[in-house]
């Protein structure tokens, strides 16, 4: 198995382990995606009463600090896929499947791994992780939301909180060494540290044959994963269509079993049940959006190997007549990874007077043109749409980053700021407003939005130093030195407190 699904393992194996030493779980604010997916307004679903999150020995802080520190190691690990055209759709699916909880989508991240094997897994904080592999593996959107769901359902069902109420319980800070030990051992890979990476990998899997969810957990995701489904306007046979995919793919006379499979065991009666609860749904008509399409194709080209022609792969699809919208992207894409994108933007350009008001088409069109040296035209698509689309997250990311190309850093760091100041930004939208403002000359903000992307990183330390040096830089305005001097301020404030609430819980 590759080094990513191996680093995958050991970061579940040190989660568990963190995990039964008492570290824990809940939500961070995320943003209304820009353009969610065009369904029915999402409905009600009546839940379990899971009762308050401060009945749990977990709180909400905590869990937003465990579920931050997972994500952080994993896009250390080079493991996220940072596409923000993935991001924005599996956030918007997400989202939709989230709002019907009784707390609502705020706190829910869904992010795309760089992982091959189908599966997919939840920790603390709203954190959902989908593997490519899983994405690619789906025959229907409904299928993905129902994985998503069940997910999703984990979290808001406090399985892992319910399973450690049961456990002794220590302070988050001796959970979230004991991550970090097990990460470095992990991550090692036996230069000279061989001997404690198996200490700590034995470790985690005793702990993790402890925490696997048990049978009523399961059932209970599908129950409630299905209810989310329907709310959100899915069809609710999805969840059990691709557990009976898998059951007939993956049939006990094969030589290997998909991780999902191991985690998520499928029987005959689960997917009876499955099927027997989504009988009860409201009949569903819903059709795959074409950003499915679109977006299951984007990962099979990010995802190529260097041994795999996938641009041949995309000719004889549509040798054989498969001219669908999402081949003839993806091929457009492949064009694109191969340094041919002139050939790309003529496919492209053709696609988007097709489907005017798909924003993946724009977003690839302009990025094709700039690649080819037509900076002109990229510029002139890229204004179009943000006309068209104001504020969508990937045609900004992907504007600003052709505005650079072209030799004009300050009006990409204006229109980034732009979008930082009214959506939610992820990490690398964060990254790249510092690398605008720098390329701009604007040293002040450079470093004040490196500051702020240490501190989604948890990086706080790194966050201090960045304000600092903000500070120290020439011709600040007023209200950047009041602004800079604020957040730095904040920032050290929260370190004295979080040091004194570290001391209050552990003792001198």
């Amino acid at each position: 198995m590759s080094g990513v699904n191996s680093y995958m393992r050991a970061l579940l194996l040190a989660l568990a382990a963190a995990l039964t030493m008492g570290a824990a779980a809940a939500s961070a604010a995320t943003p209304d995606p820009a353009k969610p997916l065009d369904l029915s307004a999402p409905t009600g679903v009546d839940l379990p009463d899971m009762g308050s999150p401060a009945e749990t020995i977990l709180s909400k802080q905590d869990e937003a600090q465990l579920g931050a520190m997972v994500y952080k190691e994993m896009r250390d690990e080079n493991a996220v896929i940072d596409d923000p055209e993935v991001a924005e759709y599996l956030q918007s699916l997400g989202t939709r499947l989230a709002a019907q909880s009784a707390d609502g989508a705020r706190g829910f991240h869904y992010n795309a791994v760089k992982d091959d094997a189908i599966n997919a897994f939840a920790v603390p904080g709203g954190y959902i992780f989908i593997n490519s592999g899983l994405i690619l593996a789906s025959n229907t959107e409904s299928e993905l939301a129902g994985v998503m769901g069940h997910e999703t359902a984990h979290v808001t069902q406090h399985h892992i909180a319910r399973f450690l109420r049961k456990q002794s319980q220590q302070s988050l800070i001796n959970a979230a060494a004991m991550l970090g030990a097990i990460l470095l051992a992990a991550m090692s890979h036996g230069s000279g540290s061989g001997a404690e990476g198996g200490i700590a990998a034995a470790q985690g899997m005793a702990v993790q044959q402890q925490i696997n969810f048990t049978r009523d957990n399961e059932e209970e995701a599908d129950r409630v994963g299905i209810g989310y489904m329907a709310g959100a306007g899915f069809d609710p046979k999805g969840m059990g269509d691709f557990f009976e995919t898998l059951s007939r793919r993956y049939s006990l006379g094969t030589s290997w079993i998909p991780p999902m499979l191991l985690d998520h065991p499928v029987t005959t009666d689960r997917i009876a049940e499955a099927r027997a609860r989504a009988a009860q749904m409201p009949p569903s008509h819903y059709k795959d959006s074409l950003s499915y399409q679109m977006i299951k194709e984007r990962v099979r080209v990010l995802m190529s190997k260097g041994d795999v022609d996938i641009e041949k792969q995309y000719e004889g699809r549509l040798a054989q007549g498969e001219r669908t919208l999402g081949v003839r992207y993806g091929q457009a894409l492949a064009l694109i990874a191969d340094h041919r994108p002139i050939e790309a933007a003529k496919i492209l350009y053709d696609l988007t007077q097709e489907h005017p008001d798909l924003t993946l088409l724009y977003s690839a069109l302009g990025e094709a043109e700039s690649k080819a040296g037509h900076q002109n035209d990229a510029l002139s698509t890229f204004k179009r749409s943000m006309a068209l689309f104001p504020r969508n997250v990937p045609l900004t990311v992907r504007y600003a980053q052709a505005l650079m190309a072209a030799g004009n850093p300050t009006e990409a760091h204006r229109v980034l700021l732009d979008l930082f100041n009214n959506v939610e930004p992820t990490p690398e939208q964060i990254r790249l407003t510092a690398l605008a403002a720098d390329a701009a000359n604007d040293k002040g903000d450079a470093y004040y939005y490196m500051a702020q992307y240490q501190i989604a990183n948890g990086e706080l330390m790194l966050a201090v130093q960045q304000y600092q040096l903000a500070l120290q830089s020439a011709n600040l305005s007023t209200v950047q030195r009041q602004r800079i001097r604020a957040a730095l301020d904040e920032l050290r404030d929260f370190l004295r407190t979080t040091k004194l609430r570290r001391v209050s819980d552990n003792g001198p």
